[in-house]
Order: C-alpha cells, then structure tokens, then sequence
C-alpha cells in the first residue's frame, strides 16, 4: 500500500507559525475511487494567505479545521488515475488541495497544463497562475489604469507586486515600487522596469514618495497595510483608486491590537475608490487573463522570479520567508522532481 506525507494543522498559530502547529505526518493511502486522479506534487504554493486559513479568523474560505491536513495550491503529475479525461503523465494544476506529496482529487476538479517550448513549469504559479490574476485583474479590472498615471506597489518585489509594476508600465504608467532590501530595488528597476523604487527599512518612505512622485498618486496598489499604507494614502489624487490585494503586515498581529489606518478620511476627501477583491472573484474569467499575460510573456515584456526552497518538510518554515520579506519573486517549495 503506498504511503503519503501530509502536513496537519495540529494549533492555530499565535503571532508566527512555529514548532507544534503543523506536524508532518506519514500514513497510508487508500485504493483509487472511480473519477479521481493521484496527483504526485511537484510544486507547492506558499502564500501569505495560508496565515489567515490557519487562523480562526472571518475570512473569504472557511478556516482549515484542526487535526487535518494544510490547504494549499500545487502544480503536479498524474501518477494514477480513474478519470478518462486525465491520463497518467499529464501536468496538472491542482486547485486547492493540500500540503503533501500525493493528492486523490476529481479528475473533472484539476486543469491539464500545456507544455510550452522555452517556459517553464513555474510559470504556472507566477504569471500565468493565481498570482499573476491576481495582479491583472486586481490593477486592469478595478484601478482601470491610464496612460500616464502614477502607480505606487507595496510588496513590490514579491508574487503579485513585481507582476502589478510590470502591468503597469506595460500600460504607460509611471510605476513606483516598495521593497525591504537594496538587492530587490535593484531588480525592480533594472529588471522589471519601475521608474523608481524605496527601500523601506533604509529610507524615510515619505521623502521618498514626495520625490518620486511630485504630483500625487493615482493609483495604490495595497499589499502591506501599516504605516506604509497610510504613508501612501496620504499623497493619493483626487479620484485615485486603491485596490485592496493584501494586509501581510498584520497577518501575524493580534486581532485586538490591529487598527485601521489613522488617516482613513483621506479616502473620503480624496473620493478614493477602494476595493478588496479576492482572485476566486475572478474564476470564471481566468482564461481571459492568461491569454493577456501570456502574450506579454511571449512578446518579452514580463520578467518573473521563482523563490525556490526544497523538501515537503521545510514548508512552515518557508513559509515564514513571506513574513520576513526574504523572498524576491514567487515563493515555491520544490516537492518533487518534474518529469524528464
């Protein structure tokens, strides 16, 4: 009988996930059911919103239950199947499954990737996954931006921010990212183009806004939340637009310490639009937004990154790479080989 490796949510973390949360458990799998697929993972997805899914916080999807296995997305090869309409040997992505070697899923439940000559499978995490739909949809679908508009990104050398900056030159903006290291301000301008980026740990971010942006900000593209956010808020435009992707900064605080930005008028004075948005809002429109990135991919107007840390069992603690700023790109734990 063949055996997996599973992580199990064993605590809800207080402050950063750490030893006892999660454990590593080995068990035996049971016979393939009729329509599903063995899935052998090759790629696991490490997020900042697998923090809110440990919590037992109201959030968008329901919290992952004590003593069962980590939600997670994954890319991986089919080593078995029951499902006609995915043979063994296809790459597939699996959706939400979990933190494991092997996921039993519906066959009708994952999507078959392509093979394209030159890309490679990491991709499919970056921008052509959800990370990349959300940065298109996030910008092109609710900031809708113009031609010579400024954009400021937070978080702009991780998953989705470096996808967002990139989008918007694309789309004939001046982009201004924040970072927390010399070596990603570095990238963001020299390799994917921004017009300028701010060390936050180094500079004042304020002084540094007020110089790079001299006439206000048009669009706020919000990662981090904090002090960086009301920073930003501060020197939006008259009828700016504010999509709201993320709040890392608080992910791992105490619910009860956590405020709102003190300067929050401002988005009323300023007659912001603010919008959280979720990338499942965009399901049903996800070819849509990889025929867009795609495109740009083949046509050389995307750079994208991969973070990549090896072995099932050092995802919790890659995991915290997010938390501390440590990843340049797409945070991925390699779990496997990829087919030859």
């Amino acid at each position: 009988m063949p055996t997996n490796q599973s992580w199990y949510l064993r605590k809800r973390p207080v402050g950063e996930v750490s030893q006892g949360d999660l454990e590593l458990v080995t068990e035996d799998m049971p016979a393939l059911a009729d329509g599903m697929v063995r899935v052998r993972t090759i790629y696991l997805s490490l997020d900042p919103t697998h923090r809110i899914w440990m919590s037992d916080m109201d959030a968008y999807l329901p919290p992952v239950e004590l003593n069962t296995p980590m939600r997670g997305g994954s890319i991986g090869v089919v080593e078995d199947s029951n499902s006609a309409a995915v043979p063994v040997g296809s790459l597939v992505n699996t959706g939400l499954a979990t933190w494991a070697l092997y996921n039993d899923l519906p066959g009708d439940g994952v999507t078959v990737l392509p093979v394209i000559p030159g890309l490679p499978l990491t991709a499919f995490m970056g921008p052509l996954g959800a990370t990349g739909m959300t940065a298109y949809f996030g910008l092109m679908d609710i900031a809708k931006p113009k031609p010579g508009e400024t954009i400021v990104v937070s978080a702009a050398a991780g998953a989705v921010g470096s996808m967002v900056g990139q989008i918007g030159k694309i789309q004939g903006c001046r982009v201004i990212g924040i970072a927390g290291s010399d070596e990603k301000c570095r990238w963001l301008t020299d390799e994917a183009g921004f017009d300028a980026a701010i060390n936050y740990k180094t500079e004042h971010v304020g002084a540094a806004l007020d110089n790079h942006c001299p006439d206000g900000i048009d669009i706020n593209f919000e990662n981090v939340g904090g002090e960086i956010m009301e920073t930003v808020i501060a020197r939006l435009n008259d009828f700016s637009r504010m999509p709201l992707c993320g709040l890392i900064s608080t992910y791992n605080a105490d619910p009860s310490t956590t405020t709102g930005p003190k300067n929050f008028d401002t988005l009323l004075m300023r007659r912001t639009k603010l919008q959280g948005f979720i990338i499942i809002d965009y399901l049903d429109r996800f070819a849509e937004g990889a025929a867009a990135m795609g495109q740009w991919l083949m046509e050389g107007k995307l750079k994208f990154e991969t973070d990549m840390v090896d072995g099932l069992e050092n995802a919790p603690t890659a995991l915290g790479r997010l938390f501390e700023g440590a990843n340049l790109g797409k945070l991925v734990l390699k779990v496997s080989e990829p087919p030859a």
